[in-house]
């Protein structure tokens, strides 16, 4: 009788160690895989059940050592607003190098960038890719990229997309550390734009096990889907929500335009202008396909921020 060693689980591996990064490693760690977790600097507490490695992703010696005895390697790699023109194109040369020699197939977190103004029109797979900013259309020619790579057999490819982000370890989010700590605290609380209007937010927990799903469903590859999300309100609307969880009213301070306040430094909001008007029509993101095709529901909103402000409550005891 044969007494083979088992030969071990190829793993899953995550790029990029921010909110969603994280978020994902665990969701894996959940799901049963091996996981290794790549940032500049292997920093950042322990996980169980994940190893943290050191690379720089941005050079496809770093991308190809990232990604060694990879099955799915997860592209959750950002950068600084006022670097994403000049770097983020050289990360997907270096992950498309590295994956299209080790085999392993790219999940790419992507954002709605390359739509652009909507006109409030709802947000789906099919909508056209009509960015004007810096920003978007950079996006928008990644994704030609990844897909072009993914038809020409040079890599096995899949992008999720995700709206603005909600949830616990969030901070820089227009829903993060501008809303959840003068929530808490009685400080100001930032908005931007209309916050009537409907907007759509992806919780951090959707986005990660969205993109799990999408690392363990090869038959997804080849095409843009969107991340489940919960149905677009008012961001008004959530503030209430907040208001009941803190039980106190807030002290919301609208920025009608782009100018520094709060978290929000001039560097970032001058790169940001470009992209406010995603609070001056209303943002609404349809994740239905994403929904039926993988059996997949988001999260209630409501649950999200009640977790957001638990995970809130702790981070400021820390501190």
């Amino acid at each position: 009788m044969s007494t083979a060693t088992p030969q071990p689980q190829a793993p899953h591996t995550v790029l990029g160690s921010g909110p969603a990064g994280t978020a994902l490693a665990r969701e894996l760690v959940r799901r049963g895989h091996p996981v290794r977790l790549v940032d500049r600097r292997a920093a950042g507490p322990e996980i169980d059940g994940v190893e943290r490695i050191a690379a720089d992703v941005s050079t496809v010696e770093g991308a190809v050592a990232a990604v060694r005895d990879a099955a799915v390697v997860y592209h959750c790699v950002n950068v600084a607003y006022h670097l994403q023109v000049e770097v983020m194109p050289r990360v997907q040369e270096a992950v498309l190098a590295a994956v299209g020699a080790s085999g392993a197939r790219l999940v790419v977190l992507d954002t709605l960038y390359p739509y652009g103004e909507t006109g409030g029109a709802v947000m789906t797979e099919e909508s056209p890719w009509e960015a004007t900013s810096r920003k978007g259309r950079m996006r928008a020619e990644l994704d030609e990229r990844y897909l072009a790579a993914h038809r020409s057999g040079r890599a096995r490819v899949v992008l999720g997309r995700s709206a603005d982000f909600v949830g616990p370890g969030v901070l820089n989010s227009s829903l993060g550390a501008a809303v959840f700590p003068g929530a808490l605290t009685g400080g100001d609380v930032v908005a931007m734009g209309d916050i009537d209007l409907p907007h759509s937010y992806t919780a951090i927990a959707d986005v990660a096990a969205g993109l799990a799903t999408l690392g363990e469903r090869p038959d997804g590859d080849g095409r843009v889907w969107h991340l489940p999300t919960a149905p677009a309100v008012g961001t008004r609307e959530i503030h209430a929500m907040v208001e009941r969880r803190v039980g106190r009213p807030l002290n919301v301070v609208v920025l009608e335009r782009p100018r520094p306040f709060g978290p929000f430094d001039a560097r970032m909001m001058a790169e940001y202008e470009e992209m406010f008007y995603q609070h001056t029509e209303p943002q609404i993101m349809d994740s239905s396909a994403f929904e039926r095709f993988f059996g997949v529901a988001p999260t209630p909103l409501r649950d999200t921020v009640d977790a957001t402000v638990a995970w809130y409550e702790e981070w400021l005891r820390s501190r």
